[in-house]
Formats: structure tokens, C-alpha cells, sequence
């Protein structure tokens, strides 16, 4: 007789680059801690990096912040959903490495190489990552998620908006700053429509239907493009604050819809549904900015640490776990402790602030110091994870 055994051997070895994911982020979550350190230190201590021959600190710090730490987690991301969406392998190997030192070179180039080479070396990325999920949507007839690509075009177009400043050619940096982050903001919209109530349905009870409204899907991104365009190239604080404040109530009415009082016993959901909170405490805070003067830029901060930041954090958790094989549902005490950080970094990052101005650089140091160890729990918990082969013996 013969044996036909269904066991998968178990997989071992260096994985790093089997899969999307797994590089971009380990690469986030380092940039995530080194650069947010030298931000600090330039900002406490006045220290200059020679970076700032071609980014002033300011500006080094938002883009990469959008263009360097968000962009990896986009890539690690769509690189892994492409391949689930689609059944076709997307980059992994020689061709994933080459993406990853590519993304690499916009981020070390600053340090050492001439303003046109820095230019070109950040620009490559955006244009190159949309070139490699073209041909697995187009394969897998995945012709709904073609948008993304053109995200990612709008994305390296904003990135050119800032290089053609910083090359002396334009004055559109803040556009390509601002855009980028309302392009994050989009993309984290659309995601979270499609995820998070399948995420809440599965996680709590497989029974339980969560309500999706299409018509308030499509009025949210029809707000917050309007909100968008209003906020880059005309600013009526009427419009602005009537525009942001609709975006809060329209987002308030969709999280409610998919709230369900046992997320708090599961932490790759409440991180996620926190994060979002954040998203729409930002736009409370743009509503009533031109009406109670508060610092200039509490409303992005809370977009990006609160809202970014955690849904970053709590997206690069949860596929760090599924997609090696591991319960999604048996989370880490450290992770759990990443998320609290994260959380309250937010809080001094933007409330304290608006509170108690006086003390802004002892708030930015706090928050700065909460963020990193955030994402150092993160690197202590999934680093060897994904570097390593999945425990099951699968692909990926």
C-alpha cells in the first residue's frame, strides 16, 4: 500500500524576502525608530544632520515620515493583498530585494550624494512598486483594484511636487507634503471599508453581519477629495471647517456601524478602530481651527501619530501574524503595550499641547520617545518573524 501523508514539511531558514511584507517591515519599523530619534536630537539639541544641505529638518522629518516609513508599510501591504486578491505571485526574491534597496536609496541618498541624484533615487520608488502590481491585477483579472495604481501615481506625483522645490524649480512642496498625506488618508478610507468589518465579523462571532453603507462609502471619498483640493489651493475657512467637519460626522457614522462592544477583547481591533477615532479627532480639530487658535499643525499630528501611526502599527501586527502562520488572535503582551504607547504618544503629541503651549518641547520629546518605543516592541516581537520561514512549512 502506499502512504500518502497530507503533512507539509516544516519550512526553516532565512525568509526575508519571500514575500512583501516581511522586508518592507522590518524597513518601516527601523525607520520608524532611527529617524524619528534624529528628528528629535535635531530638534532638541539643535544638532544638524548633512541632510540638511538638502532637506531643512522640518521638512527631511514630514516627508519622510509620508514618503519614507508610509510607503514602505504600502508596499509590504499591497505587495502581500495583490497576491491574496489575485491567487499570482507578486515580487519575492532578487526582484523583491531590488524594490526594497531601491526604497533604500531615497531614504540614505540625503546623507552623502548631489541634490539631482537624491531626487531621482526618491522618485524611482512609487512609479516602480505601481509597475509591479500592475501585472498581477491585469493576470488575476482584478480589474476593481486597478485604483490603486493610479494612487500611487497621484503619490509619486506629489513626491515630484516636493523634489521640484528642494531642486529650486517650483514653490509646491507643501502641495506635494499635504497631498500625500490626503492620499494616505484616502487609501486608509478605502481600505478600512473593505477590512474592517470583515475583520470585526471574524474576529467576534461568525454570525455577526456588520452594516456597510454604499452610498456613505462613496460620499466619504467624495468629501474628502473636495475636502483635499479645497485644503490645497483654496482655504475659505468657511468651506475648510464646514468640509472637515462633515468628513468627522461621516466617519463617526461609518465606525459606529461597525462597533461592536467585544473589539476591546481583541487587540488587532481595537488598535485599528482607535486608529480611526484619531483620524476623525483630526478633522474635528481642522473644523475648529480657523474659529479657536490653536498650534498650526494639531490637526495633522493627530491624523498622523494617532491615525496613521496606529492603523500602520496595528496592520503591519495583524499581517505579520496571519501571513506567518501564526493565531491572530493570541497577541503579545508587548504588542498589546506597543498599541498603549502609541496611543498616549498620540495624546501628548496633540491634546497636551493645545492645553498647556509652554511646555510644547517637553511634549514633542515625550511623544517622540512614547512612538519609538512603540515600534521597538514592535521590531522585539515580529522581527524574527518575518525573517524567518513560516512554522507551517507554507509559501510566503
Amino acid at each position: 500500500m502506499i502512504q500518502i501523508s497530507t503533512a507539509r514539511p516544516k519550512a526553516r531558514g532565512f525568509a526575508l524576502f519571500a514575500l512583501g511584507f516581511r522586508p518592507f517591515f522590518i524597513s518601516a519599523g527601523l525607520v520608524a525608530v532611527v529617524f524619528i530619534l534624529s528628528w528629535l536630537a535635531m530638534w532638541v539639541y539643535g544638532q544638524t544632520l548633512s541632510v540638511s544641505a538638502y532637506y531643512t529638518g522640518s521638512y527631511w522629518h514630514s516627508h519622510e515620515m509620508l514618503f519614507g516609513y508610509t510607503t514602505a508599510v504600502m508596499a509590504g501591504f499591497l505587495l502581500t493583498a495583490v497576491r491574496n486578491w489575485t491567487g499570482v505571485q507578486t515580487l519575492n526574491n532578487a526582484p523583491l530585494a531590488a524594490l526594497v534597496l531601491v526604497w533604500l536609496a531615497g531614504r540614505l541618498l540625503p546623507f552623502f550624494a548631489p541634490a539631482t541624484w537624491i531626487a531621482v533615487g526618491d522618485l524611482l520608488f512609487l512609479p516602480l512598486l505601481a509597475g509591479a502590481l500592475i501585472k498581477p491585477l491585469v493576470k488575476g483579472r482584478n480589474h476593481n483594484n486597478l485604483f490603486f495604481i493610479g494612487l500611487l501615481f497621484l503619490m509619486a506625483g506629489c513626491n515630484g511636487l516636493v523634489h521640484a522645490q528642494l531642486l529650486g524649480w517650483t514653490q509646491t512642496l507643501h502641495t506635494g507634503l499635504y497631498g500625500m498625506l490626503y492620499l494616505i488618508v484616502l487609501l486608509i478610507m478605502i481600505l478600512l471599508g473593505r477590512v474592517l468589518p470583515f475583520f470585526t465579523e471574524r474576529a467576534i462571532d461568525g454570525s455577526l453581519r456588520l452594516v456597510t453603507r454604499p452610498w456613505l462609502e462613496r460620499l466619504n471619498v467624495g468629501l474628502l477629495v473636495i475636502y483635499a483640493l479645497s485644503a490645497l489651493f483654496w482655504q475659505p475657512p468657511l468651506l475648510h471647517s464646514g468640509l472637515a467637519f462633515l468628513l468627522a460626522a461621516v466617519n463617526s457614522l461609518r465606525l459606529a456601524g461597525w462597533y461592536h462592544r467585544k473589539i476591546w477583547q481583541v487587540p488587532l481591533l481595537w488598535v485599528l478602530h482607535l486608529g480611526y477615532a484619531w483620524l476623525i479627532f483630526g478633522f474635528l480639530l481642522a473644523a475648529v481651527m480657523p474659529w479657536w487658535p490653536l498650534l498650526p499643525t494639531l490637526d495633522v499630528h493627530a491624523m498622523a501619530v494617532g491615525g496613521i501611526g496606529m492603523m500602520t502599527l496595528g496592520m503591519m501586527a495583524r499581517v505579520s501574524t496571519g501571513h506567518t502562520g501564526r493565531a491572530v488572535h493570541q497577541v503579545p503582551k508587548t504588542v498589546m503595550l506597543a498599541f498603549a504607547l502609541l496611543l498616549l504618544a498620540g495624546v501628548v503629541r496633540v491634546i497636551l499641547p493645545a492645553l498647556w503651549v509652554g511646555y510644547y518641547t517637553l511634549w514633542l520629546t515625550l511623544a517622540s520617545g512614547l512612538w519609538v518605543i512603540a515600534f521597538v516592541l514592535f521590531l522585539w516581537v515580529y522581527a524574527p518573524y518575518l525573517w524567518q520561514a513560516r512554522p507551517d512549512g507554507q509559501a510566503g
